[in-house]
């Protein structure tokens, strides 16, 4: 019997020691390094049945063909939007969220729609859970796969039996290979399993998409190498008390990371949301100070979203800033620049902001409407309900331009706005919109068009 090794890693970041020390000398965690058992023999390949891998040659870049896969597509237009038109033959996709957030309900309801033969691998249900699930969702599908098993030798069997379109793990820390004696969720068998998948998926230009829990910082669980080694990495974010969740790329090389899906948690399953501006402006009829409709971009989508406001003095001595979806240091450098430059005396008063809906922005062009919302909280003074702002405001106290401001302009003339509010720099390409186009130059220009 061979002896057994040993080895230290860090939870946190992955990196191996030969001895047990406080602190991670990687990334500088105390308490994160942690024993593990090791087996440092031949790693077989993914390959149960013959054993035998292909041996890469290099070729000129010329010489190389062009990939014929194409994109299959998930019948999920949020979800092709966030990884860029669909999921890419030979691809591994990560997705990660919080405890109940709904990952596994949008990866089972994935795999009962794909048009694919699917194989749905499931480490921590059974199979009549997940059926009792599945019939709530989508009651019948000949193509799906139901594999309740967490050791990788036996899913790459069945993967050679029954040869999938598209492998669904659910979940990446659950699988353990016997290459490695260490126990599963561990440092060194999230790693080695997840290669395995690797060199199962670029072999055969298979997806593979692989559920991950996360830390209580927000972080996918596992070594930081495990983001690195996959090909695209989702977040499915939103509070378990709210309908709405959001799905973004942190990272993806085949498409952009800044696109945004938007899904609606219900009875069935999770529904698309095809129109979030919608949701993201309430419907109230009677004008309320404090409010006003930012025109945002989240990749390619234009959204308008509503910007709330609350102004009171402050009764406990120092001032509060306190905001829900926004930087709280850009509401501090617009505050100041509210009282330098228009003259507004905001330094004693407590300032909350809030952007309805659960999201956050980091558009810049959201500025001029949290200016207009403030101001409007201040002097108690509703904005018409049917304008709404793109523009950046600097120190100076001047608005900006901002990209792509005709998708914008289009968006808002498509939701019924009669008005927007950009700024004065800003190039319009084409003429003939049907909403009235408002340019301004400084702060001073909006609040003298917007409160006298």
């Amino acid at each position: 019997m061979a002896k057994i090794k040993t080895t230290f890693f860090c939870q946190s970041c992955g990196a191996q020691y030969a001895k047990w020390q406080g602190q991670c000398t990687s990334c500088k965690q105390w308490n994160t390094i942690a024993e593990e058992v090791i087996q440092k023999e031949e790693k077989s390949s993914w390959r149960v049945s013959s054993g035998v891998t292909k041996v890469a040659v290099p070729q000129r870049i010329s010489e190389i063909p062009k990939e014929t896969h194409r994109r299959l597509d998930t019948l999920n237009e949020e979800l092709n939007r966030v990884l860029g038109g669909g999921l890419v033959p030979g691809s591994l996709t990560l997705l990660g969220g919080e405890p109940g957030i709904g990952k596994s309900t949008l990866m089972l309801q994935l795999a009962l729609k794909l048009p694919y033969k699917v194989l749905y691998v499931s480490g921590e249900e059974s199979a009549q859970q997940i059926k009792m699930r599945a019939e709530r969702i989508h009651p019948s599908s000949e193509n799906c796969y139901i594999l309740t098993e967490t050791k990788t030798q036996h899913i790459f069997r069945i993967i050679e039996e029954i040869e999938p379109d598209v492998v669904i793990i659910d979940s990446i820390q659950t699988l353990h290979t016997e290459t490695i004696e260490s126990t599963a969720g561990s440092i060194s068998q999230i790693r080695e399993t997840a290669s395995e998948l690797i060199k199962f998926a670029k072999e055969t230009a298979t997806p593979v998409i692989l559920i991950g829990h996360i830390t209580k910082d927000g972080n996918i669980a596992g070594p930081k190498i495990l983001e690195h080694m996959v090909d695209t990495v989702l977040q499915f974010e939103g509070d378990r008390s709210h309908l709405y969740r959001l799905l973004r790329a942190h990272k993806n090389r085949f498409g952009s990371t800044s696109e945004l899906g938007i899904y609606e948690m219900r009875g069935d399953g999770l529904r698309e949301v095809s129109n979030p501006s919608e949701i993201l402006i309430s419907r109230n009829e009677e004008g309320l100070s404090g409010t006003a409709i930012a025109a945002t971009i989240e990749g390619m989508r234009p959204l308008l979203i509503e910007i709330q406001a609350l102004v009171s003095s402050a009764v406990y001595g120092m001032p509060q800033r306190s905001t829900t979806g926004y930087n709280v240091k850009r509401l501090n450098m617009i505050l100041a620049v509210l009282e330098k430059r228009v003259g507004f005396k905001l330094a004693s008063k407590d300032v909350f902001l809030n952007i309805t809906g659960g999201i956050n922005i980091i558009d810049p062009a959201i500025d001029l409407a949290v200016v207009a919302a403030v101001l409007s909280s201040n002097i108690d003074v509703a904005i018409d309900k049917r304008t709404c702002f793109a523009g950046e405001v600097g120190l100076a106290g001047e608005v900006r331009p901002v990209i792509r401001v005709e998708q914008r302009i289009s968006e808002a003339e498509k939701l019924g706005f009669t008005s927007i509010v950009i700024s004065k720099h800003s190039k319009i390409p084409k003429a003939g919109y049907g909403i009235d186009i408002i340019r301004v130059s400084k702060v001073h220009d909006l609040v003298r068009h917007l409160f006298t």
